[in-house]
């Protein structure tokens, strides 16, 4: 039953990496037209990245050890982290915005205070859920399927 779960999990996690490859491959026509366009080419690297990171992980989801409960904080702390990341530097790219969480990418776009928090939170709320998802699949990668347990 569980393994049945983990492998729609990975095909979901499939479909969402091609879903992302897809919206890079659209949104960079449109980088130019971007209140900040180095945010907006930010978001287009890190949508392609984050693609092929799910598309990673879907095809080892099913190999996880991991029950019920661990594999779905496991996927939706992943999903979150992913789409909230590049939520953050989108909003950023749309509003001009995110110079005091991202100033590196923004530059000197800086937005109003609300701006400017509502990316804050979006952009520091994926680390941890990436963290916990991470660490998670690792745990379920602690022996190989099939292995005896020791």
């Amino acid at each position: 039953m569980n393994q049945d779960i983990l492998r729609r999990q990975g095909h979901r996690l499939l479909q969402l990496g091609i879903v992302l490859l897809l919206f890079t491959s659209f949104e960079g026509f449109i980088v130019q037209n971007f209140a900040a366009p180095n945010l907006g080419r930010s978001v287009h690297t890190l949508s392609a990245l984050t693609g092929i990171l799910l598309i990673a992980f879907g095809l080892l989801w099913s190999r996880l050890l991991l029950g019920a409960a661990a594999s779905q904080i496991a996927f939706w702390c992943l999903v979150y982290s992913s789409l909230a990341i590049i939520a953050a530097f989108l909003m950023g790219a749309i509003w001009s915005a995110g110079n005091t969480v991202m100033p590196q990418a923004a530059g000197a776009a800086r937005g109003t205070a609300a701006q400017e928090t509502a990316i804050t939170f979006i952009a520091y709320s994926s680390a941890p859920t990436g963290i916990i998802a991470f660490a998670l699949a690792l745990w379920g990668l602690r022996r190989m399927p099939g292995d005896a347990a020791r």
